[in-house]
């Protein structure tokens, strides 16, 4: 695993800004309210239909079993989904960003903050490296973006999005830098909204590109796995298997230099350029 020296002029740094005790959670109720309300109507259609179908053995009793069943895994999740996303974004670390010191090699002069249309956390950067140049990109586009969560995100765009650094619109494919610019370029809760792979290529593609000698591209996501599975059901399928992101970023011309855990659901992987 990396690690920063002992010496390193941020390792005991930490954010002022404060997020709301609730924040996280009330962010994913906001922004997929219709999801949890189709999946509590499908719950309160299968209850009712399982109540009035007859208990006896043969077909109907085992439609009823079957409905069940999947009304209490349903609920099992959607309750599982809310409090794992209270865990993760509003208790832990996470956005205390002291996990940083265990991702980078070195503080960086200039970095990049990638985001689709939601930033959290480029005015908590700015805190934590005083010293260097910030920059926003914002990558949401329409046309690939579809998802009705992520446009409510958008419009809601947070308070400290608003005061920090501004964002710069931009194509995932064509990032508007010149090569070689930039220290760390980081990518939190972001790259996975690019939902085909070549996608993911090719704005890795634009991040090898614009990373400097040594420099180091931070990759936050959750990660399709037996962990986020339990947490989120089916849900979990809207993430990408380790596998999928180091495939990507080796057809970049990335290679994962590390790799470690914020909470048992997040996975950070600090990727370098090949070449």
């Amino acid at each position: 695993m990396n690690t920063v020296a002992a010496s390193s002029p941020y390792r005991n740094l930490h954010p002022v800004t404060r997020r709301g005790r609730y924040q996280g959670v009330l962010q994913i109720l906001k922004f997929n309210w219709s999801i949890y309300l189709a999946s509590a109507a499908a719950i309160g259609v299968a209850w009712f239909a399982a109540a009035f179908l007859p208990a006896a053995p043969g077909f109907c009793a085992a439609l009823r079993a079957a409905a069940l069943l999947g009304s209490a895994l349903a609920l099992m999740w959607m309750v599982s989904s809310l409090l794992v996303s209270h865990y993760v974004y509003d208790r832990s670390s996470l956005y205390d960003l002291d996990w940083l010191a265990r991702a980078l090699s070195r503080v960086p002069r200039r970095w990049i903050n990638i985001h689709s249309g939601w930033d959290e956390t480029s005015s908590l950067l700015t805190e934590i490296f005083p010293r260097a140049v910030g920059e926003a990109v914002d990558l949401f586009d329409p046309a690939v973006m579809t998802e009705v969560s992520i446009r409510r995100a958008r419009r809601a765009s947070p308070p400290q999005a608003k005061r920090g650094v501004p964002a710069t619109p931009a194509r995932y494919d064509a990032l508007p830098f010149e090569n070689a610019v930039a220290d760390t370029v980081f990518a939190i809760f972001a790259a996975h909204e690019l939902r085909r792979h070549h996608q993911r290529v090719r704005l890795f593609t634009e991040i090898q590109r614009i990373l400097t000698a040594g420099g180091e591209f931070v990759l936050v996501e959750h990660v399709r796995d037996w962990r986020n599975f339990l947490a989120f059901g089916p849900g979990f399928l809207h993430f990408f298997s380790p596998r999928q992101w180091r495939k990507a970023a080796a057809c970049a011309g990335l290679s994962v230099h590390s790799q470690f855990q914020v909470t048992p659901f997040v996975n950070v992987s600090i990727l370098r350029r090949n070449r």
